[in-house]
C-alpha cells in the first residue's frame, strides 16, 4: 500500500510537522499490533491510518492516530496531512468528515491549497502551579490550565517569547506532570511580525520529547489567547527547530485550524497486515 510523509502547516518541504500518512482500504482497521508497528517503523510524532466509510453516515473517513509509543485521541498535523493527501490524490473533494476518537472532525481544502480543520475547542481549567513544574521547565510560570480530556495536556504560560525560544527543559521529569504533554506559550515579542502568539509542546510521555508543531494543542490555545488579545482570528507560531504557523479560528464550541502541507515522500509499505 502507499505510504506517505507529508509536512503539515507548513508551505515548504522540511518544515512543519511531518506525518506519515496510510491510507487502507474499505473495512475494519487492522490489528492494533500493526498499526503500532507501522507507526514505530516510520518514528514521526505521529502516524495516522485512514478508511473510506459507507456513504450516508455521520463521517466519510474513519481515522487513527499513533506516535511512536501510543495511540492518541486528537492530532491536528496528521489530520491536515490525511486531508491533504486526501484532496491532491482525488480521494476526496470538498468537505471531509473524519470519524475519530475525540469525536467528528471536519477539514475543507482551500482555494489557495490550505487545509481548513473543524476541532472542538478545548476547555482551560486554572488549576494551582503544579510542583515540579518550573523546576522541570527552568521558568517560572505566569499561568497553569488543564486541558480537556482528549487533549490531556498542561498549559503554561511564560514570561515573554524568548523565554519560550530558549526553553531547555528536564524531558524525564516532564513526562510525569500531565496526561499528555506540556504546551508552553507567550505573546509575540513583535506583533507586526505576522503571528500572534508562540508555543512549544513536549510529550514524553507518549514518546515525543518536542512536538515540531501541535495542532491539537491550538484548540486550548485560541481560546486562552482569543481571551487575552480580543480576537477570534489569530495566528500562532509554534517555535521548534522546523517551525510552523497555525491560524486559529475560534467559533465557540469549535476551533477552525488553518494551514498548508507538502508531502514530501510517496512510497510503498511492503509489510501488509
Amino acid at each position: 500500500m502507499r505510504i506517505r510523509i507529508v509536512d503539515a502547516f507548513t508551505d515548504r518541504p522540511f518544515a512543519g510537522n511531518p506525518a506519515g500518512v496510510l491510507i487502507l482500504q474499505p473495512g475494519p482497521f487492522p490489528d492494533d499490533d500493526w498499526l503500532q508497528r507501522v507507526a514505530t517503523e516510520v518514528n514521526l510524532s505521529e502516524t495516522a491510518f485512514a478508511h473510506p466509510l459507507p456513504p450516508g453516515g455521520a463521517a466519510d473517513w474513519a481515522l487513527r492516530w499513533f506516535t511512536p509509543a501510543t495511540e492518541v485521541d486528537m492530532c491536528g498535523h496528521a489530520t491536515l496531512a490525511t486531508a491533504h493527501v486526501l484532496h491532491t490524490t482525488g480521494l476526496a473533494t470538498g468537505a471531509i468528515r473524519f470519524a475519530a476518537r475525540c469525536g467528528v472532525l471536519g477539514a475543507t481544502a482551500d482555494d489557495d491549497g490550505a487545509v481548513t480543520l473543524d476541532f472542538p475547542t478545548s476547555s482551560l481549567t486554572p488549576v494551582t502551579i503544579p510542583d515540579g513544574v518550573a523546576a522541570a521547565l527552568g521558568a517560572v510560570p505566569l499561568s497553569v490550565h488543564d486541558t480537556a480530556e482528549h487533549i490531556g495536556d498542561l498549559l503554561v504560560e511564560l514570561a515573554d517569547e524568548r523565554t519560550v525560544r530558549e526553553l531547555s527543559p528536564d524531558l524525564p521529569s516532564l513526562a510525569a506532570l500531565s496526561r499528555r504533554g506540556i504546551i508552553v506559550t507567550a505573546a509575540a515579542e513583535d506583533p507586526a511580525g505576522g503571528y500572534d502568539f508562540v508555543s512549544r509542546g513536549f510529550f514524553p510521555g507518549v514518546g515525543i520529547d518536542e512536538d515540531p508543531v501541535t495542532g491539537s494543542a491550538h484548540t486550548a490555545l485560541a481560546p486562552f489567547w482569543s481571551a487575552r488579545l480580543g480576537r477570534a482570528e489569530l495566528t500562532g507560531r509554534q517555535g521548534s527547530a522546523r517551525t510552523g504557523l497555525v491560524r486559529t479560528s475560534l467559533r465557540g464550541d469549535r476551533t477552525l485550524l488553518t494551514g498548508h502541507a507538502v508531502t514530501v515522500i510517496d512510497g510503498e509499505l511492503l509489510a501488509a497486515p
